[in-house]
């Protein structure tokens, strides 16, 4: 229930989400049980005894080519901001992320989330591009940044 509550906040109140309307619990328990079953992960952090944070991953692109390439996200309760609990996050993403021998992680980023922006710069990620008018949203159009980490990827790559 604290991840529904997490997330539709940010679909509600701002643009990291570029969706209007906010999830059923229906919704977020189909969500989580095929991230488990994809075998993603799904990590919280928990203070207060309620979850205050949450992060994902899953693949960038359905095609097998992208096998190497996933995209994450990452959402704090709003009032447990500038806690540093999306870096902790982060950080045991790209850990599972290198275990797992994934090669790039990507982040899509609303172009003025700075504070996104700043914590992915932080942890080394680099910007690779922005998409100019990708969304519509709050009456108004929103641009959307890609930021790419480099992981040590797989030893042996293969097309199969």
């Amino acid at each position: 229930m604290d991840i529904l509550e997490i997330y539709n906040d940010a679909i509600l109140t701002t643009t990291a989400v570029y969706t209007y309307k906010p999830q059923t619990l229906e919704s977020r328990q189909i969500w989580y049980k095929q991230k488990i079953e994809e075998g993603y992960p799904i990590l919280v952090c928990e203070q207060d005894d309620k979850v205050v944070g949450f992060a994902t991953f899953g693949p960038f692109r359905p095609w097998p080519a992208y096998k190497y390439t996933i995209e994450h996200s990452v959402y704090v309760h709003k009032d447990y901001r500038n806690q540093h609990i999306a870096t902790k996050l982060m950080q045991e993403l790209i850990k599972i992320a290198n275990e797992r021998e994934y090669a790039t992680l990507v982040a899509g980023i609303d172009a003025t989330n700075e504070s996104s922006i700043k914590m992915h710069e932080r942890m080394r990620f680099e910007f690779s591009g922005v998409i100019k008018k990708a969304g519509f949203k709050f009456d108004k159009w929103l641009d959307l940044v890609f930021y790419q980490l480099d992981l040590k990827g797989p030893k042996m790559p293969s097309e199969e």
